[in-house]
């Protein structure tokens, strides 16, 4: 099913690398870095350390919610079209700012955000109004999606033998964040109040991206867009008339979209389960906390089956997971997190080399931003959706249920999209 790539007019340098011992053949000085080696890994780790404060952050706004409210006396259903606003621009606006980062310097891209970053740590003393919320909180999602966005892109390009690996290893870092966070912003806030919280912990952000610009830059050997904004123009163009496009994107968007509906209800689940409010909020970061390992995991398994399987595996584990919490006891609860746990950071990591398969890596930071929009459409939508099911329905079955076709109906787009002819 899968169709030639679109890439449009080459240009930048060739990745001439010798796949039987991963060894660069010709571009590169000989006591240059190579694919796989000690440099390839300390990019991955220095990427990881940026990953950690990416979705962690953006989905802490269940946490943000009733502090953020309670200090600047907006709203809750006010406050959510801030937090819309965030996870708008945290998918979309970084996905577009990606596509046409492919023709930037990584490092300065990345070293940015760390600028943008720390000048929004106290801008929350500055403003006092709805308003501002939303621009704070805007680009505070921009400038993490487009860190998200070049990391996810660029540090597989450093990669041969274990690019599954690598990507795994990334993507623990986002892993630790949606585990890590959410309580660290509730801590903070708990502790020092909102201000004074988001303003050390933005600053924690800041340098953490200031720690992956430093490091993480395309590598010397890999090809490189030089193509103008016209012919990038074009290959867009190309792109989205093909049907495999438009079958995968729709697929990834909702392999991401069930875990934007899940987090919308998932701690009011756990506690109409009996658990007490902070016990709920523990066992949602458990599902983080669950999803390290099959980040990693997953990384070595697609080394050895190929992204594809490894893909549709974890979301399965996710289909089952979600079926196991429709039974109302502990057992099957804690069975479904441990299995939404071990699916969500499968399918979280595995999408990037899955796509880095079907379409050229030339392009790496435009392929990761167009398919960063579809996420950033079901993020608008989710939540409201999540919140409108439980509150026109009678308990979360029915939450629940929708939650599962979507994941569902995204791990068979993909599949169909992904089948080799």
């Amino acid at each position: 099913m899968t169709e030639p790539s679109t890439d449009g007019p080459p240009g930048g340098a060739t990745e001439a690398i010798d796949p039987s011992d991963g060894q660069v053949t010709d571009g590169q000085a000989p006591d240059g870095p190579a694919p796989d080696g000690r440099r390839s890994w300390i990019v991955a780790i220095a990427g990881a350390i940026g990953m950690v404060f990416t979705f962690g952050t953006a989905f802490s706004y269940g946490v943000f919610r009733a502090p953020v409210s309670a200090t600047f006396g907006v709203d809750p259903v006010a406050l959510s079209t801030v937090f819309s606003a965030m996870l708008f621009t945290f998918f979309i606006g970084s996905g577009i700012v990606g596509i046409f980062a492919a023709r930037l310097p990584a490092r300065g891209v990345l070293l940015a955000c760390s600028v943008v970053t720390g000048l929004l740590a106290p801008s929350l003393y500055v403003v006092d109004s709805l308003a501002g919320l939303l621009v704070v909180f805007a680009t505070m999602g921009l400038a993490g999606g487009t860190t998200f966005v070049l990391v996810a892109s660029i540090v597989p390009r450093w990669f041969r033998r274990h690019r599954g690996a690598a990507t795994g290893l990334v993507f623990v870092g986002n892993g630790v964040g949606l585990t890590v966070l959410p309580p660290a912003w509730e801590y903070a806030f708990s502790t020092v109040g909102v201000r004074e919280g988001f303003l050390w912990l933005m600053g924690v952000t800041a340098v953490a991206f200031a720690c992956t610009g430093a490091v993480c830059r395309r590598p010397e050997w890999a090809e490189t867009s030089g193509s103008s904004l016209g012919e990038l123009v074009v290959w867009l163009r190309g792109l989205v008339g093909t049907r495999t496009f438009q079958l995968l994107v729709v697929g990834i968007g909702l392999s991401f979209a069930w875990y934007q509906l899940f987090a919308a209800y998932a701690i009011d689940l756990f506690t109409a389960r009996g658990l007490a409010g902070g016990t709920a909020s523990a066992a949602f970061g458990l599902v983080g906390g669950v999803s390290i390992a099959s980040r990693i995991g997953g990384g070595y398994v697609a080394d050895r089956i190929g992204s594809r399987l490894a893909f549709i595996g974890s979301l399965s584990c996710v289909i089952v997971g979600l079926g196991a919490l429709l039974v109302p006891s502990s057992s099957t609860l804690a069975l479904g997190i441990f299995l939404v746990g071990l699916g969500s950071g499968g399918g979280a990591t595995l999408y990037v080399p899955l796509l880095m398969e079907v379409y050229s890596p030339e392009r790496d930071t435009a392929i990761i931003g167009v398919f960063n929009l579809s996420p950033g459409v079901s993020a608008i939508a989710m939540p409201p959706l999540g919140a409108a099911t439980i509150a026109y329905t009678d308990g979360y079955t029915t939450a629940i249920v929708v939650t599962i076709a979507i994941t569902v109906l995204g791990v068979g787009l993909t599949a169909f999209a992904t089948t080799p002819d």
